[in-house]
C-alpha cells in the first residue's frame, strides 16, 4: 500500500464521499470474513455460507430498486450473477484459501 502522505489524504476524501480505493475495498471485504469467522465458532459454516449468500442477495436487491433504481432487474441479475461467479471462481483457484 502506499503510503505517501497525499495519497493517504485523497482516499479519506475519496472514503468520505462514498467511494472506496482497492485497498479500502478489501478491508471492508475482510470485515464481513471476521463476522462470518466469529459466527463460524458456534455456526456451521454449511448454513453460515448459505445465510451470507441470503444477506448479500437481499441488500444488493435494495441497492437495486432503492439507490439505483434498476428498471430491468433480470439483466441486473444476470450482471450480479456474473460478478458473483468471477469472484467465486478466483478464491477457488487461489491456493491460499
Amino acid at each position: 500500500m502506499d503510503d505517501d502522505p497525499r495519497n493517504r489524504k485523497e482516499r479519506r476524501v475519496a472514503r468520505k464521499k462514498g467511494h472506496l480505493d482497492t485497498a479500502e475495498f478489501l478491508k471492508l471485504a475482510d470485515r464481513f470474513i471476521d463476522v462470518a469467522n466469529i459466527q463460524n465458532k458456534t455456526i456451521n459454516a454449511t448454513e453460515l455460507h448459505m445465510a451470507f449468500l441470503y444477506g448479500a442477495a437481499r441488500y444488493n436487491a435494495h441497492v437495486a430498486k432503492n439507490v439505483l433504481n434498476v428498471d430491468d432487474h433480470e439483466k441486473f441479475v444476470v450482471e450480479m450473477t456474473r460478478s458473483y461467479q468471477e469472484m467465486l471462481r478466483n478464491h477457488l483457484a487461489d491456493p491460499g484459501i
